[in-house]
């Protein structure tokens, strides 16, 4: 579908406004070198309490998926090219507050801890949470919404992330703790060591988004992603759509980074291995944000 009719569709479908944002690039020494004002369009859902949760339109396109030669590891390779139909996203990773009223909504098909983090405020991360409670989440907050809610597949999740830029960070060269919540303790290229703060921080607190309007892709909790856990791209499926084995039991997939990670692992390619169940595995830096697929054209897995 053509952008533009795509766009007038949705905005009658979600009633969508505008927000404005700023965005940075940054050079190997972590120094700003182009500071834009811009546009995204998104929605609000109202879940309980006068609580809601922003979602981002994220336009339609095509990237390439993975690490170039000479960055990255070997489960970020080979790059290939994936097309990505446009979708809606979280502004923000799930936060606290955002998750207990979710957890106060009818059952589907388990229970939910209504307070699991470790680190504790309203507008803190969720974290301590495995794939199957981010699942029921999401199936609540579709049945509450009468929208089809669900985690990102990782092409969906890296492209959001990238939006557009081939560099190892949205932010360009490298990343700093003025722009993320990581372990800058540890430097990527040539900018100075930084905070390591050992500790969620509330979303949106660094006030930079990426091109989309998306804040805190990079660090603050890994995302869970719907795909299973494979050990590199060589035969990868082509598409968008998540890449589920048949059983649904193995090990899945974390993008992003957290807290407690240094920049390499906070990439835009970078990946990690978690257990479903979130027995193990960073476990205690685990969270996740939302996608809506209702309308867009992509059927769950």
């Amino acid at each position: 579908m053509h952008f533009c009719l795509q766009l007038s569709l949705f905005q009658k479908v979600f009633h969508l406004l505008k927000f404005s944002f700023d965005t940075v690039t940054v050079n190997r020494r972590g120094e700003i070198i182009k500071l834009e004002r811009k546009q995204a369009r998104y929605f609000t859902e109202y879940l309980r309490n006068n609580i809601t949760l922003d979602m981002v339109y994220i336009p339609g396109g095509k990237f390439m998926m993975g690490s170039p030669e000479g960055e990255g590891l070997d489960t970020e390779k080979p790059q290939h090219e994936v097309t990505v139909p446009a979708f809606f996203m979280g502004k923000y990773q799930v936060t606290q507050e955002q998750w207990k009223a979710v957890a106060a909504l009818p059952k589907v098909d388990r229970k939910l801890n209504p307070d699991p983090s470790y680190f504790k405020g309203n507008n803190l991360p969720v974290e301590q949470v495995s794939w199957y409670d981010a699942e029921e989440f999401c199936k609540r907050l579709s049945q509450h919404t009468d929208r089809q809610y669900s985690l990102p597949s990782e092409a969906e999740w890296e492209y959001a992330c990238r939006t557009g830029t081939t560099t190892p960070f949205h932010f360009g060269e490298t990343i700093t703790s003025e722009l993320a919540n990581y372990n800058a303790g540890y430097a990527f290229a040539d900018e100075n060591e930084g905070e390591y703060r050992k500790k969620t921080t509330l979303v949106g607190q660094f006030n930079k988004a990426n091109a989309f309007g998306l804040y805190d892709i990079h660090g603050n909790v890994w995302e869970l992603c719907l795909d299973d856990w494979h050990n590199d791209y060589k035969v990868a499926p082509n598409g968008y759509i998540a890449w589920i084995n048949k059983n649904k039991q193995g090990n899945t997939v974390l993008r992003g980074g957290s807290w407690d990670n240094n920049p390499k692992r906070c990439r835009s390619a970078s990946r990690a291995i978690n257990d479903r169940k979130g027995r193990v595995y960073y476990i205690n830096y685990v969270g996740f944000r939302v996608v809506c697929v209702c309308g867009v054209g992509r059927a769950l897995p």
